[in-house]
This record gives C-alpha cells, structure tokens and sequence, in this order.
C-alpha cells in the first residue's frame, strides 16, 4: 500500500518518463510537484525500498514494473472519476482535476469496477487521454500537435496536454472543444502562433504555446 503522498510522486514521476522516455532527474520531480528537491530525495528513497521506484545517484529515476502497475491505477481511478463528475455530475471540464485529485486515493478496487461498469467502460476522459482498463492496459489514438500542422491543413482535437483550469477555461472563451474540426490558415514566423478556423465558422488566433498544448488526428 502507498500513502497519498506516495501516490502522488509516483504518479508524477511516470508522466515524466513517459513525456522524456529517459529516467528522471530529481530536479524535475521537484519542479513538477513544486517541492524542495531534498524532499524529494527522501520520498525517492522511500518508494525505492517499496519496490516501485529504482534509482541511481547522478543517473536519475525510472519506475520499475510494479511501479508502472501502481501508477496506472491510480491514472485510471483518476481519469473514471473525471469522467463520471463531466458525464453524471456535470461538472464542466475545467472543474474536475483538483476533486480528481482527491477521489484517486480511494483504495476500493470493487468500487472502481462498479464505476467503470456504470460509465459503461469509457476508453477517454473528459480531456481526451486514455483511460487504462482494469489490468493497466490502454490504446492511445494516433496524434500530433496542433503546432505540428502545415498552413491549409485540417485536424480533429483529440485531446490536451495541459488541464490546467484557465487553460480549458480559454479554450471555453474561444470555442475549442474536444471533436471540433480545425483548419489552420495562418503561421506568424515570429512568434509561432497561428490563426486558425474552428469547424468551418469562427477564426481565432492562437500562440505557439497553446497550439503546443493541442493534440489532433490530421
């Protein structure tokens, strides 16, 4: 069993091997969790001795197999408790990380497959990513970043890497949503941000880093 606390490093420090695919410096989980980097020293040495964790002075961390399997549960709680507060509660989806959050640490496995059974198994959260199955398994749709997309190029959003709330608040404001149909009609080489037509009607600029933050199909 892992504490709350144990979770949350875990948690973070397998999106971050999998965003590099590299083992992971103390400094970024530091960064990530907005902690002190001895703090996080101390919670690697823990979870190491549990058995989720391996690492090595100077050459950084990297989750093992049992901890992969540990993290991707608490993914996959998280992610069924996202949907049911969007499809049942109906939270908006700027509204649900941070109870998300909380709801993940419940460690009732019939509770999660009672939930995962009542949303009639949803493979997507309300924010496009997968949502892993029972035994940690899971398939991610093929897609790039909106930033990736030539001028005259057209894209479906799939989902977004960022569930920041003002984020997907913005995204609100200008009318981007997940299954909106978009065309990019401008790129400004200054400063990378781009104009873009949403199904077909209204046209918007964006920056480069909100375009970052956008996954597509093309």
């Amino acid at each position: 069993m892992l504490s709350y606390a144990e979770e949350n490093y875990l948690k973070a420090i397998y999106h971050l091997s999998q965003e590099t695919g590299e083992s992971v410096s103390t400094n970024a989980i530091a960064d990530s969790l907005n902690t002190k980097a001895a703090s996080v020293t101390d919670m690697i040495k823990k979870l190491s001795k549990k058995g989720v964790l391996s690492y090595q002075k100077y050459h950084g961390v990297t989750v093992s197999e049992k901890g992969e399997k540990a993290a991707l549960q608490v993914i996959r709680k998280h992610r069924l408790w996202e949907t049911f507060l969007v499809d049942k509660l109906k939270f908006n989806w700027d509204e649900v990380h941070e109870v998300a959050e909380q709801l993940e640490h419940i460690n009732s496995s019939l509770l999660i497959k009672r939930l995962d059974e009542f949303l009639a198994y949803p493979k997507y959260d309300p924010h496009g990513d997968p949502i892993p199955d029972e035994n940690g398994e899971f398939k991610a749709k093929p897609q790039i970043g909106l930033a990736e997309l030539t001028v005259g190029s057209v894209g479906i959003i799939l989902s977004v890497k960022d569930s920041n709330n003002s984020f997907l608040q913005y995204l609100d404001k200008i009318g981007i949503y997940l299954g909106a149909k978009v065309k990019v009609l401008d790129k400004v080489e200054f400063d990378g941000s781009s104009e873009i037509q949403i199904d077909n009607k209204k046209i918007v600029f964006i920056s480069k880093e909100v375009a970052d933050n956008i996954w597509v199909t093309d």
